[in-house]
């Protein structure tokens, strides 16, 4: 049976956003014309996932309101003939089923991993970050791709990868994988945020996982590191030690991750997805054209 659930874990504070965080979710703030969290659970259903659980925390209500059935704007839009904003509803249509469940306390991405164990059957799942949007325009498969990878290889997790200037791997868990690491690679070991000098390659975890119920196993055993936390990296590490197979699969040349973690990124993604609309992206451009082209002390640079 295909894999139809992911877990989206949205309960960080986003102190890094603050103050445009301190009441709206960061998952919950726009890129283009949708919220980030809109295109994870699209990207999620295109792959055909069909139930989705959201990990919520304190101040996250607005992620369950903007997946509810709204029943009075619906039916405001069909009295307005306004069928192109109904298409844009599509994703809280009846083919998709949302569920939530609480992190009490922020102890890192493998705890809250952990608190969907009780809503889960013995099953494989996804995982999709939801600050985190791969590809521009709906281009993005990466997630079918790992679940056939998953499937096809018997693996007890595929991981999604990224290449990164080597300047950046301090930031990441990066992959050492099993010989060259082509589309498709088994992983001889994880490395968290290792010095440049240390990195066993540049291709850096993307926010996206296909995980076997061994995973929840591996969590539930995992001591808590650095801060009290329970981490992810550490229960995959974990299978590998033992013997498992832990995939990789690289994101392809159009499959751009934009992590939306601080102001620099979630400014980068906004721009790049208002410049790729449609209807405005032409305006938008004769716009910043127009301002580049100014000396920099008329934009108070």
């Amino acid at each position: 049976m295909s894999i139809d659930i992911a877990i989206i874990p949205v309960a960080g504070h986003g102190t890094r956003l603050l103050p445009l965080t301190k009441s709206q979710p960061k998952e919950m703030l726009p890129v283009g014309r949708k919220p980030v969290v809109q295109y994870v659970v699209e990207e999620l259903a295109r792959s055909g996932i069909r139930r989705q659980l959201f990990v919520t925390g304190p101040g996250k209500t607005a992620i369950e309101n903007h997946f509810d059935e709204n029943s009075e704007l619906i039916q405001l839009l069909r009295t307005e003939g306004k069928e192109e904003l109904l298409l844009e509803l599509e994703f809280e249509r009846h083919t998709m089923e949302y569920f939530y469940t609480r992190q009490r306390r922020q102890l890192g991405l493998g705890h809250a991993v952990l608190c969907a164990r009780p809503l889960l059957d013995r099953q494989p799942f996804v995982v999709a970050l939801g600050d985190s949007i791969i590809g521009l325009n709906a281009q993005s498969d990466i997630v079918r791709r790992m679940i056939d990878v998953f499937e096809g290889e018997g693996a007890a997790a595929t991981i999604a990868f990224e290449e990164v200037p080597p300047r950046e791997v301090s930031r990441y868990g990066i992959a050492q994988p099993k010989g060259d690491p082509v589309d498709v690679f088994e992983l001889e070991d994880l490395v968290e945020k290792p010095s440049v000098a240390d990195a066993p390659s540049n291709l850096a975890i993307a926010a996206r996982y296909v995980c076997s119920p061994a995973v929840f196993t591996r969590l539930a055993e995992t001591p808590p590191g650095a801060g009290g936390e329970i981490q992810l990296t550490d229960a995959l590490r974990s299978l590998i030690r033992d013997g498992k197979r832990v995939m990789g699969v690289r994101l392809a040349a159009h499959e751009q991750r934009f992590d939306i973690g601080n102001f620099g990124s979630y400014f980068r993604a906004f721009t790049e997805f208002a410049l790729a609309d449609p209807d405005y992206g032409h305006l938008l451009r004769e716009h910043l054209e127009g301002l580049l082209a100014k000396p920099s002390g008329d934009l108070g640079l």
